[in-house]
């Protein structure tokens, strides 16, 4: 088996334990909690709640129409693992729906469940896939209006939460966003164990290499920095380059396949001023 084959195998091995956690956080904490924390898993417990609709079955019927337009619309970025991820989901739900053990604590839910969708789709992303869902609306939201994937996916997922109000009470509301932001925390943690924004420093001698990586791969601007090495006394470029969790986790691939020998630092960054983050990323474009 080569090694392109052995990367492959690892990343939906990882998508399908990630996809079964994700499966599993629901099964066990979020629904008997009564917890609609975002996402199509979200628009299932309220429709479980109202009218007792399978959660399974309504997932999986949501997501086909998600798919074929996610499919139709960002093309390549659909593949293989993202099919995988979004339909292993409701598939184990179904399977486990009658588990034994479950917590209905709605404060317990959101911890423990929050930790475990965190974790589930950590490592989803590591395996460099998606379970779909408002993730995948998220994507297409953010093709067509330049807004950030940050802000597309709150807007989605604070959709969700907010109509929940409807069906379950305020108090469970706001154990659903204690949910969903322990799940974000635990999703940066798996990836890269720091914040959302990060400070990506790199030290190269395939200045040309990186560069285009960071422009065309991530759409990220950078600043070059001439310096020598140490030890080795040649002649390197220390690249500066500030973006969002999901595009360093994207760079952070690339470099490995594309200049496994790099240095490379990821750091937290906080209070970023400039384009891209506190101004438009395009002039005359709003986020």
């Amino acid at each position: 088996m080569t090694s392109q084959r052995r990367n492959l195998v690892k990343e939906y091995l990882l998508v399908i334990i990630g996809a079964t956690l994700v499966a599993l956080s629901y099964n066990v904490f979020l629904l008997p909690s009564k917890l609609a924390a975002g996402g199509i898993s979200g628009i299932s417990t309220v429709l479980y709640e109202a009218f007792e609709l399978s959660p399974a079955l309504t997932q999986f019927v949501i997501n086909i129409p998600i798919f074929i337009i996610g499919w139709l619309t960002l093309g390549k970025d659909f593949g293989g693992k993202t099919l995988v991820g979004t339909f292993w989901v409701p598939f184990i739900i179904g399977i486990t729906a009658n588990t034994p053990v479950t917590v209905t604590n709605p404060l317990l839910g959101a911890l423990y469940g929050g930790i475990v969708l965190g974790v589930g789709l950590g490592i989803v992303y590591l395996g460099k896939g998606s379970t779909g869902g408002t993730a995948s609306i998220a994507q297409i939201v953010k093709k067509f209006t330049g807004i950030s994937s940050g802000y597309s996916q709150l807007i989605v997922d604070g959709i969700v939460v907010i109509s929940s109000i409807i069906v379950f009470n305020l108090e469970l509301t706001l154990f659903a966003l204690v949910a969903i932001y322990i799940c974000s925390k635990t999703i940066d943690f798996v990836q890269l164990r720091t914040s959302a924004s990060k400070l990506v420093v790199i030290i190269t001698e395939e200045e040309q290499k990186v560069q285009t990586l960071i422009r065309e791969e991530i759409d990220r601007g950078l600043t070059k920095v001439r310096s020598v090495g140490g030890y080795s006394n040649k002649d390197k470029t220390l690249i500066l380059c500030v973006a969002e969790q999901q595009e360093a986790v994207k760079l952070k691939g690339l470099l490995q396949q594309e200049d496994d020998t790099a240095f490379v630092i990821f750091l937290n960054a906080s209070e970023i001023l400039g384009r891209g983050f506190s101004l438009d990323k395009y002039y005359g474009q709003k986020l």
